[in-house]
C-alpha cells in the first residue's frame, strides 16, 4: 500500500527492480539500487537525531543526490525542503529561518555562499555537504555525504514512520510581495498527485520523463511522482540553453516533457527538422495560458506528441488538464478537473456560477495541502470551506479557494480569465491580461507578451503592454495597436507599448507579472497613459 511519499520509490523498487529510475549525465541508477540509497540516507538522518516532523533542506541543482535526499527525508520521518538553486542568500536564509530547518543537505561553494547569514538560523543543527566534509565554522557539525550514506540501513529503520496526513514537503513560492511563503504538502497530496497526473498522461514504465523544471517547484517535482507512479525514467537536467534540452531530448530519447510558456517559446524558437523530437510521445504547459500560435508551433515540431494543457497552484499540486482530443476544438481552455479532485466555480456569495459568468476556482479533493508554514492569516484567506457542503456535516471541509478568476461553457469545459488581483481595473470594467495578450499573440508580431495595469487619474488603471518583438525586430506598435483597434472594445486596447530584450522571470521561470507592475507605476507615475 502506497501512504507514504517514500513508498512511491519503495513500490517501484519490488515491483521494477532493475528498470532505470534516474538518469543525470553519464550516471544512471535503477529502482532497486535508488531504494539501497535511499534506506541509507534515511538511517545516516536518524543518527544526527532528525525527530519526527523535523524539516531537512536540500539546496542542491538536480541530481541523483536530490532525489535520494528528498526520499530518504521522508523515510526518516521527515519533511524535505527543496531549494531552488537559483535563489540568492538572503531567501536561502528567509526559508532555513522560516520553517526551522535542523538539517541543510547542500554543497561547500553553496554554503560558503550564506556568509555570516547562517549564524541567525538558530534551529539549524547538522549540515550535509555532498563534495566534502570540511568543516565550515559555525553552530552547526557538518558531515560528507559519504558518512551519511556510509552505514547499512538494516535495523536502523522500523517501518514507516509517517501516515499519509503527516507533512511530507514544504514547497516555498514566489509570492506576489515580500519574501517566498511556504506550502505545506501532505503525503496523501504528493502520492494521489502523482497518481492522478500519471493516470491522465497515460505514463508507463516505458516513458523516459525529462525533469527540466526546478524541483523545488510543484509542477517540476510532479515530474517525480509521476515517473516513479509509472516506474520510467527520471532524467534529470539543470539546463542553462534551450538548446540544451533539444539535445538531450534526443541523447535520452524522451518522451514526456512539461514546462511552462517562457520556456516554451525558446523550445518553438529552435530548429527541431533534424528529428530530435521524434521520441516525445505527449508534451504539457502549465504555470500560464499557452498562446496558440505557440500551441501550433509545437504540434508541428512534435507530429508524434499528444499536448496536454494543464492548470495547477501549489496549493493544491495539480487541478485541471484538456484532454489532447478537445485541443482542436477549445485550445484557449484549460480543461476539467484532474482525476479524484473536484473543481468549481463560485461567485462573489459562494454560489455556483452558470456557464459563461466569470467567477473564483475554488479546488475541493484529496490534493488540497494542509496550508501556509506558520501563517495562520493567509492560510485562512486562501483555506475556507468548501461552498456547497451540507450542513448537517458539523466539520466543514476545507478547499482552496484560488484566488483565479475562470469561466465554463455550457459543457462544464474551464476557461482561465485572469487572477482576482491582477485584473486590470479600467473605465469601470474588469478587464482580462489574458485576453489582451492572445490579441497580440494572433499577430505573429511578438514571442512574448504582457499586458499590465497601472495607476491611471482618471481611468482608474490604464493598460501597458510589455513585449519582446519576434526575431529581433524592432516593435511593430503601430500595427499591434491597429489590431487590437480592431478587435478589442475601446477600453481594454492598450495606451503604450513597451519593448523589451527579454522579459523579466521569477526563479520558477514564469514572467515576474509583479516586479513588471511595479516598475510600470514607477515609472508611469508622472506621464500616466492616456
Amino acid at each position: 500500500m502506497i501512504q507514504a511519499f517514500h513508498d512511491l520509490a519503495g513500490r517501484a523498487a519490488q515491483q521494477w527492480p532493475q528498470r532505470t529510475a534516474l538518469v543525470y549525465k553519464t550516471e544512471q541508477l535503477s529502482y532497486s539500487d535508488l531504494w539501497s540509497k535511499v534506506e541509507r540516507a534515511a538511517a545516516g538522518l536518524l543518527r544526527t537525531g532528525v525527530a519526527r516532523g523535523e524539516r531537512i533542506g536540500v539546496w542542491l541543482d538536480k541530481r541523483i543526490e536530490t532525489i535520494i535526499a528528498f526520499f530518504g527525508s521522508s523515510l526518516a520521518g521527515g519533511v524535505f525542503v527543496p531549494i531552488n538553486p537559483v535563489l540568492r542568500s538572503q531567501q536561502v536564509v528567509h526559508i532555513l529561518k522560516d520553517c526551522n530547518v535542523r538539517v541543510l543537505i547542500t554543497t561547500e561553494d553553496r554554503l560558503r555562499s550564506l556568509d555570516d547569514a547562517l549564524a541567525h538560523c538558530g534551529d539549524l543543527r547538522t549540515v550535509v555537504l555532498l563534495d566534502s566534509a570540511v568543516d565550515v565554522s559555525g553552530h552547526w557539525s557538518t558531515i560528507g555525504w559519504s558518512e551519511l550514506l556510509g552505514a547499512e540501513a538494516a535495523g536502523a529503520i522500523m517501518g514507516t514512520r509517517a501516515i499519509d496526513l503527516d507533512m511530507a514537503a514544504i514547497l516555498y513560492t514566489s509570492g506576489s510581495t515580500g519574501l517566498p511563503k511556504g506550502v505545506v504538502l501532505s503525503h496523501r497530496n504528493l502520492v494521489v498527485g502523482g497518481q492522478s497526473v500519471s493516470q491522465y498522461l497515460e505514463n508507463s514504465a516505458d516513458d523516459r520523463i525529462l525533469a527540466a523544471l526546478p524541483l523545488s517547484f510543484d509542477a517540476g517535482l510532479s515530474q517525480v511522482t509521476t515517473a516513479f507512479c509509472a516506474g520510467a525514467s527520471l532524467v534529470l537536467m539543470n539546463y542553462l540553453l534551450a538548446r540544451d534540452l533539444k539535445n538531450i531530448c534526443s541523447k535520452e530519447r524522451i518522451t514526456g516533457l512539461t514546462a511552462v510558456p517562457p520556456l516554451w517559446f525558446q523550445v518553438g524558437e529552435l530548429d527541431w527538422s533534424d528529428g530530435s523530437g521524434v521520441s516525445l510521445r505527449y508534451f504539457a504547459n502549465t504555470g500560464g495560458h499557452m498562446p496558440y500560435p505557440l500551441l501550433q508551433r509545437l504540434r508541428s515540431i512534435f507530429p508524434n506528441a499528444r499536448p496536454y494543457l494543464m492548470y495547477g497552484l501549489t496549493e493544491a499540486f495539480r487541478s485541471t488538464y484538456l484532454d489532447p482530443e478537445e485541443v482542436d476544438r477549445r485550445p484557449n481552455s484549460i480543461g476539467k478537473a484532474i482525476p479524484n479532485a473536484e473543481i468549481l466555480v463560485v461567485n462573489a456569495e459562494g454560489k455556483p456560477c452558470g456557464p459563461g459568468e466569470e467567477g473564483e476556482l475554488v479546488h475541493r479533493g484529496a490534493l488540497v495541502s494542509l496550508g501556509y508554514w506558520n501563517d495562520p492569516k493567509r492560510t485562512a484567506e486562501r483555506f475556507r470551506p468548501a461552498p456547497g457542503r451540507q450542513v448537517e456535516i458539523p466539520n466543514p471541509e476545507i478547499a482552496v479557494w484560488s484566488g483565479d478568476i475562470v469561466k465554463t461553457d455550457e459543457e462544464g469545459f474551464l476557461y482561465y480569465v485572469g487572477r482576482r488581483d491582477d485584473m486590470i481595473k479600467t473605465s469601470g470594467y474588469r478587464v482580462s491580461s489574458t485576453e489582451i495578450e492572445e490579441v497580440i499573440y494572433s499577430t505573429g508580431l511578438v514571442d512574448e507578451a504582457v499586458a499590465i495595469g497601472v495607476p491611471h487619474p482618471t481611468l482608474g488603471q490604464g493598460i501597458i503592454v510589455v513585449a519582446k518583438p519576434k526575431d529581433g525586430r524592432p516593435l511593430a506598435e503601430s500595427e499591434l495597436l491597429a489590431v487590437c483597434r480592431k478587435e478589442l472594445p475601446l477600453y481594454m486596447v492598450p495606451a503604450r507599448f513597451i519593448e523589451r530584450n527579454a522579459l523579466p522571470r521569477n526563479p520558477n521561470g514564469k514572467i515576474d507579472r509583479p516586479l513588471l507592475a511595479r516598475e510600470l507605476s514607477a515609472s508611469f507615475d508622472d506621464k500616466a497613459p492616456r
